[in-house]
């Protein structure tokens, strides 16, 4: 028996993560999105993840504003990290999600900037336009996994974990 999508059942979810770092890997911690699911208008199916950051890990990272990027993790590298919560989307939700990685995508060359403009503020806006509480603390401005903990506090209708 063949099962399709129906477009009546089909829906995007988007997932918040974090990941803790690797000094073994040269990775810093790290926080990110990831949407998954098909589109109702469409049947389109989404996945695809997001995440901003420096262009290359270099000191000049920093110490001011760097190039930045928008990349996506691997899948197996999306399996290792710490899904804090998810939420379905409808999909104009979906589309003005995705707007908004393009508006950061094509910020000028020099956007990401340690503690004014990195992953937790990228995700903080995605969260926000969702309607979330995603404030950036300054002293969680380093820490992507104690800040989507607070995420999850400030939210509790989101039913997410907190991950030590």
């Amino acid at each position: 028996m063949l099962l399709l999508a129906s477009p009546a059942l089909a829906q995007v979810t988007i997932h918040f993560h974090s990941f803790n770092g690797s000094v073994l890997f040269g990775r810093f911690p790290h926080t990110f999105v990831v949407f998954e699911g098909t589109l109702e208008a469409t049947g389109e199916r989404i996945d695809e993840n997001f995440g901003f950051g420096a262009a290359s890990v270099t000191a000049a990272a920093s110490r001011g504003p760097a190039r930045h990027v928008i990349y996506s993790e691997e899948a197996r590298q999306v399996s290792r990290t710490n899904r804090h919560f998810s939420m379905p989307l409808t999909d104009a939700q979906y589309r003005t999600l995705r707007a908004e990685v393009e508006t950061w995508r094509n910020q000028p060359s020099r956007y990401h900037e340690l503690d004014r403009c990195n992953c937790i503020h990228f995700v903080a806006r995605l969260a926000q336009l969702l309607g979330l509480r995603a404030d950036v603390p300054h002293d969680l401005v380093r820490r992507p996994r104690t800040w989507l903990n607070q995420v999850v506090r400030l939210n509790p209708h989101v039913g997410g974990r907190e991950f030590e």
